[in-house]
């Protein structure tokens, strides 16, 4: 019996007589020729047990749907989960925007792309940079850990230091990112991470540690506010003095969502700004697309240590016409190669635009009226949380957009209490927790945000009160 073989519709390939063309076109009478030099214990043994192949759009079509109706999602369900990817309302336009063929498939580089590229991401730049208070924006990296890491590299860089103060309180995630970007202690660029104590009735930063821990080889002190924990550091001004009288950077992490209804980081000391550009419109993505931003003054030390790309503006040879352009773009990666200031990379881009859009349509009373709506709806949620038995907010002051709360006194742990929230009431609880910081007990990072109605929040609590009174 003969097996017929035809092309696949998905892999431009596969089609009968391409493989022994290219074989011929290269001098090589069969495929495993092109894999002699891998030794044959690193090939599988046994075929791999795959399921028919789907040749039908209409086949892959119901399988893929089939497949995604197993995902639980926040579209269903109701979402109290943050901790460094949140759920905010992203307007039609955005999506709209972003989706057009001249942001979404641009060509790097081609001149009939870039004006309006340019112009757009200069936009990005000068509205991110009026809500931190600082002139110089770079084009968004891949993520909030990322920007932090090319921040403490800036500031060794300027400090000629290698050491950088961290709170213990971080988000694991961003901490892990930053060491990698801090490099092992075996090379010679490595830049020691210092953890300094939080206040544990507070869940500020230990001024007291800090101070003791400040010295002469202190690059940098970073710090976030609103926290991993969402705290507001009241005591950031006196940090960034802290800090200068040592000859050290301030970095500053900050929820850009949050710079409505709080003082933008330059406003109290901040020497270098990085944060978040995913709740300024950008969906979840299942994760994805987070993207990291940058801020700086707008003096040459900042400027030339920047390692990705800058956008300018420039006036043309037609009065009342402006151009936009890259700048600096020698000292990045694609300019010096391995002798630029860091690695540079392209793929949040995109977003930068969907933040751009988003910021243009809530403009500073949109910020601040989002920013109230957050706090307000927070607390609200945090208060009647506190209000059942053997639950405790830990830190009730003084917190945006995300809170911890305690079940220690409740007799069952964060995971048993969101299992049942999900599998009962349909409703992702806070982020547990337990296991990355044992020393808050059973507890659960909350996030609330404006997409959360009063209705939605007393579900909750009375959701909570029945799970952990069952």
């Amino acid at each position: 019996m003969t097996t017929k073989t035809q092309a696949h519709p998905w892999m431009a390939n596969s089609a009968p007589g391409v493989k022994a063309r290219m074989l011929a076109e290269i001098g090589a009478e069969r495929t495993e020729q092109l894999f002699e030099q891998i030794p044959d214990d690193h090939f599988r043994s046994t075929p791999l047990n795959l399921p028919p192949a789907l040749a039908s759009e209409v086949d892959l079509r119901r399988h893929l749907l089939t497949t995604l109706r197993k995902n639980e999602d926040c579209e269903r369900y109701l979402n109290f989960l943050g901790a460094g990817c949140w759920q905010h309302h992203v307007p039609a336009v955005v999506d709209e925007i972003v989706g057009r063929t001249e942001f979404l498939t641009p060509v790097w580089g081609s001149p009939q792309s870039d004006l309006g590229r340019n112009q757009a991401w200069f936009e990005f730049n000068s509205q991110l940079g009026e809500l931190v208070g600082f002139e110089v924006v770079q084009l968004p990296v891949y993520s909030w850990g990322c920007a932090i890491g090319h921040a403490i590299r800036m500031a060794a860089r300027i400090t000629g230091r290698r050491k950088v103060l961290v709170p213990k309180l971080s988000d694991p995630e961003r901490l892990s990112v930053l060491r990698t970007y801090c490099e092992p202690t075996e090379m010679a660029s490595h830049i020691e991470v210092v953890l300094v104590e939080a206040d544990a009735a507070t869940g500020q930063i230990d001024l007291a540690d800090l101070q003791s821990k400040l010295g002469p080889d202190t690059a940098a002190v970073y710090f976030e506010t609103p926290s991993y924990l969402g705290v507001i550091e009241p005591g950031a001004a006196d940090i960034a003095k802290m800090a200068r009288a040592q000859g050290a950077e301030t970095i500053v992490g900050v929820d850009p969502i949050s710079l409505g209804v709080l003082k933008a980081p330059a406003d109290y000391g901040a020497d270098i700004v990085v944060g978040p550009t995913q709740p300024l419109g950008v969906h979840m993505h299942c994760g994805g697309g987070v993207g990291g931003f940058m801020a700086a003054p707008d003096q040459e030390c900042y400027v030339r240590e920047f390692n990705g790309f800058l956008v300018s503006i420039g006036e043309t040879v037609e009065p009342g016409q402006f151009g936009f352009g890259l700048t600096a773009s020698h000292q990045t990666s694609y300019g010096m190669r391995e002798e630029g200031k860091d690695w540079t990379g392209n793929s949040v881009y995109l977003w930068a635009i969907a933040n751009a859009v988003y910021m243009s349509l809530l403009g500073p009373e949109g910020f601040r009226e989002v920013g109230e709506l957050i706090v307000s709806r927070a607390n609200f949620a945090a208060r009647q949380l506190a209000a059942i038995d053997g639950i405790r907010i830990p830190w009730p002051e003084g917190f945006f957009k995300e809170f911890v709360v305690n079940f220690d006194a409740c007799g069952k742990t964060v995971a048993e209490i969101n299992d049942a929230l999900r599998t009962r009431h349909q409703i992702f609880g806070g982020k547990d927790l337990s296991q990355e910081l044992p020393e808050l007990g059973q507890s659960a990072l909350y996030c609330v945000t404006e997409i959360h109605t009063a209705d939605d929040l007393t579900r909750l609590a009375q959701a909570v009160k029945e799970v952990v009174t069952s």
